[in-house]
């Protein structure tokens, strides 16, 4: 039987798709995906992802000497290490630590994702050698866009789309959204960070004056470590 390639274009469509039949990666552009690859490459133990900030809380009261980062809205949430800004992932800060993350749209995504045979984490910071993992895999593969609060975006679709590109020869069936993600990365690619400039989730992010998150999270290939979920942990595919 062929397998499918299919993408999700919001979390809020998950329940229809049979998850449990799928390798799913997760997709969250702007930016908990590219921070929990870049924390992943630069030697954090594990990423701990929670879909509350009640959950994210807890830890510090277990004693256990985590990071606990919390992102809402774009901003940290008050009282937290840090949020998902790549540039808080650092060797120097995360290097032998386990981080407990909860964010916006990406973490949920990842939860309602679950029952799937394998969970990993994707960005362009590690698009080819994703591709390259998937391309071993025999199975049915669903790229899940985390989207902005369970809306349609164009940042994880266009990253989708760059996925679609490179495993489009390989006999996967793509379905009516993997075609449409391909079309979008078509559009963008020569240039993506202008062309993700007009995105809403970017207008919201510049407003918090942190467009210098958007530039490294449209970055190619600088990474290779590939999360996967590993129980209730995000830890480097070896």
């Amino acid at each position: 039987m062929t397998k499918e390639l299919n993408v999700c274009l919001t979390p809020v469509l998950i329940p229809l798709y049979n998850v449990e039949d799928h390798v799913v990666v997760i997709i969250d552009i702007f930016r908990a995906t590219s921070s929990i690859c870049y924390g992943i490459e630069n030697g954090a133990e594990a990423i701990i992802p929670v879909s509350e900030v009640e959950e994210c809380e807890a830890y510090r009261e277990q004693g256990l000497d985590y990071l606990l980062a919390a992102e809402r809205n774009g901003e940290v949430v008050a009282g937290f290490d840090f949020g998902n800004s790549p540039f808080s992932y650092t060797k120097q800060k995360v290097a032998g630590k386990t981080v407990v993350l909860t964010t916006t749209n990406g973490t949920q995504a990842l939860h309602l994702s679950r029952k799937a045979k394998k969970i990993a984490i994707g960005s362009f910071l590690n698009l080819t050698a994703l591709c390259n993992w998937l391309k071993t895999q025999d199975e049915n593969i669903l790229l899940v866009c985390a989207g902005w609060k369970n809306n349609f975006n164009l940042e994880d679709t266009l990253f989708a789309g760059a996925v679609v590109e490179q495993l489009k020869t390989t006999g996967l069936k793509l379905d009516d959204a993997a075609i449409a993600a391909n079309d979008i990365y078509q559009a963008g690619k020569n240039d993506i960070n202008q062309y993700l400039k007009k995105t809403s989730h970017g207008e919201r992010l510049k407003k918090l004056g942190i467009e210098k998150d958007i530039e490294f999270c449209l970055q190619i290939d600088i990474t290779t470590a590939i999360p996967i979920l590993d129980g209730d942990k995000l830890v480097k595919l070896v």
